[in-house]
């Protein structure tokens, strides 16, 4: 499990997974750990530090750059640019030659060429379109760039596939049909073969070649 946000207090249980990854303590990514969690859980030491309270029994911490085992994967984080406050990380997640990168927050990524190369997919952060919500508290920056800026990104190092997730206002209050309809031009006219908004339930095999923009 990726993140484990306060919506999640009390149910994370009954999801029984086998570790939990989080990117940054903010409470909409950790705040569902308050009361514990039923399973060795991973993040920085600067995420530590904004949980520290928490009565979490098995805690690793991890460092950007260092790669660590979990579950069968092969995760290694990079440090990203998103808040102050709650340092944030990124993961690119590797079972076998297939690697995705995972980033809900993010104003960028501070080795995106090595964090993106030979990814099949990128998951991303999905607070805005078009419209940068990016702010600057003296020389530094926070908050969150769209989706327009992220799937630049993925042309310029050639990750083929992106799903858009931890959603803002425009998404979630709006016209699912004209909104992926928008992505999805968005995609096309930068190369990419896909787009997508995620879903509940939604299910990827990543073997399988990517789906076309068209359908």
């Amino acid at each position: 499990m990726v993140d484990c946000g306060e919506d999640w207090l009390g149910r994370v249980e009954a999801i029984r997974p086998d570790a939990i990854i989080i990117t940054h303590g903010h409470p909409d990514h950790a705040f569902g750990l308050k009361n514990g969690a039923p399973c060795p859980v991973y993040a920085t030491s600067e995420t530590w530090q904004n949980i520290a309270r928490f009565p979490i029994a098995e805690r690793r911490v991890i460092a950007p750059g260092k790669a660590f085992r979990a579950v069968g994967l092969t995760v290694r984080p990079y440090a990203l640019v998103h808040s102050t406050r709650a340092p944030a990380v990124g993961y690119r997640m590797t079972h076998g030659r297939i690697s995705a990168f995972y980033v809900p927050d993010v104003v960028y990524i501070k080795e995106r060429t090595r964090a993106l190369h030979g990814c099949r997919l990128y998951i991303g952060d999905g607070a805005t379109i078009i419209r940068s919500m990016v702010r600057r508290r003296g020389e530094e920056l926070f908050g969150h760039v769209p989706i327009s800026t992220q799937l630049t990104w993925c042309t310029k190092e050639a990750v083929p596939e992106a799903i858009f997730t931890h959603c803002g206002t425009q998404i979630v209050a709006g016209d699912g049909r004209k909104l992926g309809a928008l992505i999805r031009g968005l995609a096309r006219d930068r190369g990419l073969a896909a787009a997508r908004i995620a879903h509940d339930g939604m299910r990827l095999n990543l073997g399988q070649p990517c789906p076309s923009l068209t359908a």
